[in-house]
């Protein structure tokens, strides 16, 4: 009798188990694995279509490719590194000729509109596996709603001043390139994290150079 009560208590806390489960979702579970699988996913995306566009295009693929790899700047450039030395780059539109406007440099200043996401996560909309939905949190923002070139209000940074990923990605871009851009958490907020960042964050980021302004003259950089 004894044997039959334990079964059923433990039946009973199997689906009350089941039932938290499915109702339930934590979207910080196995955060840091979960994220550098994301961030791995991506590079490989990118890596592959470099790898096409070179195949096809040779010298000439940076003009039929929109994806780039870029190590960080502030990483020895002796050896490659692992791949979290490096961001990863989605190119949505390009600006002016990087020869004639340059890149600023991480003593330089710049103008720039950004937006920034946690990876893909899905909440639960009602009870069971099928009801859910997947979302993206923001967890900062230069600018409401949908991005709009000519109504956002660009921020005034100091490149060298930023997180390590996003500060790279500035210094390769040209004013009035928009890119989306892929931070794993070691050129992040680190296994620590900040504020509202938990750590081992990989951060995507889409930022728009308006303008940038060479260091000591308040004057933009490279402009005639």
């Amino acid at each position: 009798m004894k044997d039959k009560i334990y079964i059923l208590l433990l039946a009973i806390l199997c689906l009350v188990s089941c039932s938290e489960t499915n109702e339930v979702y934590d979207p910080y579970e196995n955060w840091q694995s979960r994220n550098a699988k994301w961030f791995e996913d991506t590079v490989q995306v990118a890596r592959t279509a470099i790898a096409q566009a070179k195949a096809e295009f040779g010298d000439n693929w940076e003009d039929h490719c929109h994806w780039r790899m870029y190590k960080s700047l502030f990483r020895t450039v002796v050896s490659a590194g692992p791949m979290t030395d490096s961001i990863c780059v989605r190119i949505l539109s390009r600006g002016a000729d990087p020869l004639e406007k340059g890149s600023p440099a991480a003593n330089d200043s710049a103008h720039i509109s950004y937006r920034g996401w946690f990876m893909p996560t899905y909440d639960y909309v009602g009870n069971g596996t099928e009801d859910k939905e997947w979302q993206q949190r923001i967890f900062d923002t230069s600018y409401r709603g949908e991005y709009d070139q000519a109504t956002c209000s660009p921020v005034l940074m100091s490149v060298g001043n930023l997180i390590e990923g996003f500060s790279t990605a500035v210094q390769y871009m040209v004013e009035g390139d928009d890119w989306m851009v892929f931070v794993p958490y070691t050129l992040a907020y680190g296994p620590d994290g900040s504020g509202v960042i938990p750590g081992y964050s990989t951060l995507q980021f889409r930022l728009h150079l308006v303008r940038w302004y060479e260091s000591g003259t308040g004057v933009p950089g490279n402009w005639e």
